[in-house]
């Protein structure tokens, strides 16, 4: 437990009791690349190394050996700054401290983020910070070796290290945020276009589908994608696009097989989004095929490589957006907002025919003109 010592007795020093296990120092015990890794948690906060500037919190270049809440140039809240006027100073042991549990060691501090529970987290990240924390007062670089690098201390009054965060009208940026991490756009840059690109590696089988789509799909959609209540059919309606009443089905109408793929990929099954493997996905994707008899073999197994081979059969009768070739689009004409007939306005379709609206008695009774 930290405990501030009262000024009455000498200078303030924080004592930290050591833990059961024995103090050790939580940089030497930590791995600096896995430090890099868990420190993606801090980086919407805090930055580090030679460009480090204030953001929601201080850049910690040179936090080792700082008195805390003291950096120039960023505002702490008033429990940080009485904190460091009692004692607190960054070391190995109180900023393990603070990562464990940060409203125990300062209570009503800003910083919002919980903590990290694991010790092996809280020693790789200490790791990580260590050697950003030089001799001299310029914006710290890490050495090639991190782990081998020596814990240095130095002034918190370094101007570049305190450079403020760009302001608003400054080179036309606001001075928010911060460019998303490879791994973050990786995690949600999982569409697949038409052509097959974005395809992840993997494939299913058609008798594998069938017991995965029984699992997690036949409850809203059916056994054989009849679709259950008014949940979506999947299956059937082959050659009803031109019928009054058109049973618009992944057979008969959906453009790609790739939506279908996306699709389930992202956002079934319901209520349970993202829980489905790429072969799971591809399995239930196949087997969807062969519920519209666009694949006839249950052996059939649908992958990468063979995707694009079997298309959907309304796929043809689906063009690229051309609206900006029409004569009003293609000379920037401003759209008509009034008096834009000839004659007066005329209803050419009703919405219960277009199914958006649900009859009352079954008649057309509940329609909308």
């Amino acid at each position: 437990m930290l405990k501030y010592l009262n000024r009455a007795t000498g200078p303030a020093l924080l004592v930290l009791a050591a833990s059961a296990h024995g103090a050790t120092s939580a940089a030497a015990a930590g791995d600096p690349a896995a430090g890099e890794r868990v420190f993606n948690k801090c980086k919407a906060c805090h930055t580090v190394g030679p460009d480090a500037k204030n953001r929601v919190g201080p850049h910690l270049n040179d936090v080792f050996g700082r008195t805390a809440g003291s950096l120039d140039g960023f505002k702490y809240s008033s429990e940080m700054v009485k904190a460091g006027e009692e004692g607190l100073v960054w070391t190995d042991e109180t900023m393990d401290a603070f990562l464990a549990a940060p409203k125990k060691v300062v209570q009503k501090n800003r910083m919002a983020f919980a903590g990290l529970r694991k010790e092996a987290d809280r020693a790789d990240v200490i790791a990580f910070l260590a050697p950003y924390s030089v001799a001299s007062g310029d914006a710290a670089t890490a050495p090639a070796d991190a782990s081998e690098a020596p814990v240095q201390t130095a002034s918190a009054d370094s101007e570049s290290a305190a450079a403020p965060a760009t302001a608003i009208g400054d080179h036309g940026v606001f001075g928010l945020g911060r460019p998303a991490l490879p791994d973050e756009i990786a995690a949600w840059d999982i569409d697949i276009r038409p052509d097959g690109k974005g395809l992840p590696e993997g494939s299913g089988t058609v008798l594998v589908g069938e017991e995965v789509y029984t699992d997690n799909c036949a409850v809203c959609h059916g056994d054989f994608g009849e679709g259950v209540d008014r949940w979506p059919v999947l299956a059937g309606g082959l050659d009803t696009l031109t019928e009054e009443r058109p049973e618009k089905t992944i057979g008969s109408y959906w453009p790609y097989l790739s939506t279908v793929y996306d699709y389930v990929r992202r956002a079934m099954p319901f209520g349970a989004a993202r829980s489905l493997s790429d072969d799971d996905v591809y399995a239930i994707t196949a087997y969807i095929l062969y519920l519209n008899d666009i694949v006839l073999d249950e052996d059939f197994e649908l992958s990468k490589d063979n995707f694009l081979a079997h298309p959907l059969p309304n796929q043809a009768n689906f063009i690229p957006d051309d609206r900006d070739q029409e004569p009003h689009y293609a000379g920037e004409g401003e759209p008509c907002m009034s008096d834009c007939t000839d004659g007066p306005v005329e209803i050419t379709m009703r919405a219960a025919v277009l199914d958006v609206t649900p009859d009352a008695d079954g008649d057309g009774a509940g329609a909308i003109e």
